[in-house]
């Protein structure tokens, strides 16, 4: 377990987690700021990815787990990404369908805020966010981020403005 929340746990993803990542990436609905569902081999490739992050910074999205049930709901965690030619820390989150609206994404994303600011000594945090998903856009407000700048990055074929919300400490 990397971090511990009111109702979940959030530890790094491994193998066995596979199932339970598709029911996230391969929902049409979930999916749609990705322009679409994950095949199968784009699951598997989003796993190992989060292996290397692991291994590479010692963090990534992790396996958001309600606790009693022990059922992986979601992924929350910090990532480097990239954004207008350099690469900033961002918390990233992404949740079963059946889960939202009921506060998850906003426990989780407030545990990785202080994770990134009291155990990496962060100066800022950010949510990468594209323009259409609103939902992302309220979890990253209330979080307490404030809207910087927006650039559009090019992923699966299309153009997708994005908007970067940040904190600092």
């Amino acid at each position: 377990m990397v971090l511990e929340t009111e109702r979940l746990y959030l530890r790094e993803m491994v193998q066995g987690d596979f199932q339970d990542l598709c029911k996230i990436l391969q929902d049409e609905e979930t999916m749609y700021a990705y322009e679409g569902a994950f095949s199968d081999r784009e699951v598997q490739e989003w796993m190992e990815k989060q292996a290397v992050r692991y291994q590479k910074w010692g963090f990534g999205l992790w396996a958001a787990v309600r606790k009693g049930t022990d059922e992986m709901i979601g992924q929350c965690g910090l990532t480097m990404q990239p954004w207008k030619g350099e690469e900033v820390l961002e918390i990233g989150y992404l949740f079963r369908r059946q889960y939202w609206h009921q506060g998850f994404a906003i426990e989780a994303a407030s545990a990785c805020k202080e994770y990134a600011f009291q155990t990496l000594h962060a100066r800022e945090v950010c949510s990468i966010i594209r323009d259409t998903n609103l939902a992302s856009q309220k979890v990253a407000m209330r979080n307490g981020m404030a809207t910087m700048d927006s650039w559009t990055k090019h992923y699966r074929g299309v153009d997708m403005p994005h908007t970067r919300y940040a904190a600092t400490r």
